[in-house]
């Protein structure tokens, strides 16, 4: 089956023809979304395609950058290079939400629509064979204390599929340095047969809000 990340290129128009295919949505489905709305603060309901990225990018960010949290955005949408989008997946229960930066622009796309790195894509819950996914884009989401457990938090599920994060919490801030700051968070998962506990540990610079390193482990 072939999907839009294949033979994926900058400035170059993604097929359209593959989202017949996808099991939940219908072309029509596509091309028919919901008008954008002008108001940069509200959720702009939209679609989301998945893509291995490309060696070059029109922002000339890579594709890898913020662990492949990324995305491209039509160059006439009014989300910028670098910009932080929140995600929210509106295709599966729960409508799991990421964090992306924008490292690239492709031309002819609306700007209610996303082509996510294929990472970036499963985070979300979605399964690549989809094709597509109906999504929010928040524009501008609030990067508060709440930014880096719920960044650690997605990737510990994509770490342990078969389990459920049922709590978590912070258990430490510390200020390294002036472009150093250390979150560590604990997450309890549960199985039908097994319950553990994951220490996650993010260092990040405050100063951009580019992470340094991250750590997961159980405990």
């Amino acid at each position: 089956m072939y999907y839009p990340n294949d033979h994926y290129k900058s400035k170059r128009p993604h097929p359209a023809y593959p989202f017949t295919q996808a099991p939940y949505y219908s072309y029509s489905d596509i091309y028919t979304a919901p008008p954008y709305n002008q108001d940069r603060q509200q959720p702009v309901s939209g679609q989301a395609t998945w893509t291995d990225g490309g060696q070059i990018t029109q922002c000339g960010i890579p594709w890898s950058d913020n662990l492949y949290m990324t995305a491209a955005v039509g160059e006439n949408s009014p989300y910028q290079c670098g910009q932080t989008l929140k995600i929210r997946n509106l295709s599966i229960p729960g409508q799991r939400e990421i964090l992306v930066t924008v490292v690239d622009q492709v031309p002819n796309y609306p700007p209610n629509r996303i082509n996510l790195h294929r990472k970036a894509f499963e985070t979300l819950g979605a399964n690549v064979n989809m094709g597509v996914i109906h999504i929010d884009i928040i524009p501008s989401p609030e990067l508060d204390e709440e930014k880096w457990g719920k960044y650690l938090l997605e990737i510990t599920q994509t770490a342990y599929p078969n389990y459920q994060i049922t709590e978590y919490s912070k258990v430490r801030k510390t200020e390294v340095s002036a472009t150093r700051t250390e979150k560590v968070y604990e997450y309890v998962l549960q199985a039908p047969q097994d319950k553990i506990t994951v220490r996650g540990t993010v260092v990040y610079n405050p100063k951009t809000d580019k992470v340094i390193s991250f750590d997961i482990k159980e405990i």
